[in-house]
């Protein structure tokens, strides 16, 4: 086999290992939000070790992404793709913490206070946050710039969401509706799905690199 196509193959291999973190992490936070929708402490307890699975693929594809940057010497186009997958993989594995550190949050509520939670702003923030997250992995595994934008400007709607959440937190607070522990718990939460929006807009900036080498808005020297 000469030596482009065998390179050709190790790309397609490193493609192949970023889409399959991109779905594991796509399926663990749909098995979030369907846990907590239905109660589902036992889910939630096989999601705390989201975080060690997502570890192993990011080792596994940053070992892969070193071995084609030193040994195989990629011109510029595939070198924008193996360096934008060392940072994607990184963005992966983080959100995969998020889901962890979610669950750990949820199995410390009561029945009665996820009830509660579900007629919250929380809801829609759950269900935001895990569409952008899908077209943030789907765009980067089909280098679609388009898509990229999308996600990114998406990161607005989250924010909106995370700001809504504060308020009603906050309302009762005032009208002392829940306790300390749950209101915490609750902005805890929705942090961690802000930050997971951080890191799809993350993701779509890679994107866009992974075409076209700009680094949205940072002087490349």
């Amino acid at each position: 086999m000469a030596v482009r196509a065998m390179f050709e193959s190790e790309l397609e291999e490193l493609k192949q290992r970023l889409t399959q973190m991109g779905q594991h992490a796509i399926g663990s936070y749909a098995s979030l939000v369907k846990a907590i929708r239905s109660l589902d402490q036992e889910t939630l307890r096989m999601l705390l070790d989201t975080d060690r699975q997502m570890q192993e693929m990011q080792r596994s594809i940053e070992a892969r992404c070193l071995y084609l940057m030193t040994k195989e010497q990629p011109i510029a186009r595939d070198l924008r793709l193996v360096s934008a997958a060392l940072k994607v993989v990184t963005d992966m594995e983080r959100i995969g913490d998020h889901v962890t550190d979610i669950a750990e949050l949820f199995l410390r509520m009561s029945n009665q206070q996820l009830e509660e939670l579900r007629i919250q702003v929380l809801r829609r923030m759950l269900d935001e946050t895990k569409a952008m997250l899908e077209q943030a992995i789907l765009a980067f595994v089909e280098g679609d710039d388009t898509l990229a934008d999308k996600v990114i400007a998406w990161d607005d709607v989250i924010d909106g969401l995370f700001n809504d959440n504060k308020l009603v937190l906050m309302e009762a607070i005032r009208l002392q509706q829940a306790d300390a522990d749950y209101i915490v718990d609750c902005l805890m939460v929705a942090k961690y799905l802000e930050k997971i929006g951080d890191h799809c807009v993350n993701i779509g900036e890679w994107t866009k690199f992974r075409n076209t080498g700009d680094m949205q808005g940072y002087p490349l020297y």
